[in-house]
């Protein structure tokens, strides 16, 4: 089974939690040519009125001008892996069991099936646990091979 994990530049931005909210930050973007793959938004229950919204890819010096001018910032805090594969029941659960056998604990997770394929981005605390976690979602399923003799050797 074929899945490709891909760390990936997230950019977030506040918005107001009223009518028009998310419209008004992704318009620009729109209108500055951006083609994104994923975007999450939802309210913010600390701060009632308000909201924030990931999007990913923004790429080009136009796009980046509008998200910049639209209040996105690349995120720094947030360190986020692109996972891409089949569609097999039961595998976004091999691949959370995975990440937290290696001791990473996700700070968020997004994921969609279309077809025959699933997509799922999952956000961590930095560098270091995407980089655990990137390892033990690639080392899935891959079986140790047998000791020579009852020590382990």
């Amino acid at each position: 089974m074929a899945i490709k994990v891909t760390k990936i530049h997230v950019w977030a931005a506040e918005i107001h939690d009223q009518p028009g909210g998310l419209s008004s930050v992704l318009g620009p973007l729109a209108e500055a040519g951006a083609n994104l793959e994923c975007v999450v938004a939802r309210r913010n229950a600390a701060r009632p009125g308000t909201g924030s919204v990931f999007a990913t890819p923004l790429k080009g010096r136009k796009v980046l001008a509008a998200a910049a001018a639209a209040g996105f910032r690349e995120t720094e805090r947030i360190t986020t892996l692109k996972i891409e594969g089949p569609n097999v029941g039961g595998l976004g659960a091999k691949i959370a069991a995975a990440i937290g056998a290696a001791g990473v604990s996700l700070r968020g997770c997004s994921a969609a099936v279309i077809g025959n394929k699933f997509v799922c981005y999952i956000g961590f605390d930095g560098e270091e646990d995407a980089s655990r976690a990137a390892a033990a979602i690639k080392n899935m399923g891959k079986k140790k091979a047998p000791s020579c003799c009852a020590c382990g050797h």
